[in-house]
């Protein structure tokens, strides 16, 4: 399944109520009704942060947020990392993140981050340089580690 994503990234201060009506959907869709995990996914980090999020032929299948400094960690933060089903599999995470971090380091300065992950994701994120840096903890019953993206010397 070969599609060309178009990336697009806005401060929330610049989204339109259209984009993140459907950014919301995604992420809900993912870690809502798909994980089954009743948690308020609408939280006041939206707000300092960032949004990236990839389009389909006009359908957002792939959503990011990075999160200024301060908001949930000392570092710079990403999270909220949803792919839609009918895409995982393919690159279009893989470009996600590389399109995140690339914005980092090239708009915000090179900087470490710092993100939750899902344990079971931790072999993905550390294809992009993240190194566990936490015992596993459970954040709505699903294991989670903390891992940081050092800069490279």
């Amino acid at each position: 399944m070969e599609h060309t994503v178009n990336w697009t990234i806005k401060h929330f201060k610049d989204i339109t109520a259209l984009e993140y009506h459907h950014i919301l959907a995604l992420r809900t869709d993912i870690f809502v009704v798909e994980q089954d995990c009743p948690y308020q996914e609408v939280d006041y980090k939206d707000l300092h942060s960032y949004h990236l999020w990839g389009t389909i032929d006009d359908k957002i299948v792939a959503v990011i947020r990075i999160v200024e400094p301060g908001t949930s960690y000392q570092e710079i933060s990403i999270g909220r990392v949803a792919v839609a089903m009918e895409y995982r599999g393919t690159n279009v995470g893989n470009d996600l993140m590389t399109a995140s971090i690339d914005f980092i380091d090239n708009k915000l300065g090179k900087q470490s981050i710092r993100i939750s992950a899902q344990e079971h994701l931790k072999s993905f994120y550390t294809r992009f340089n993240f190194e566990q840096v936490s015992e596993m903890y459970l954040e709505d019953d699903i294991p989670h580690i903390e891992m940081l993206r050092i800069l490279e010397d």
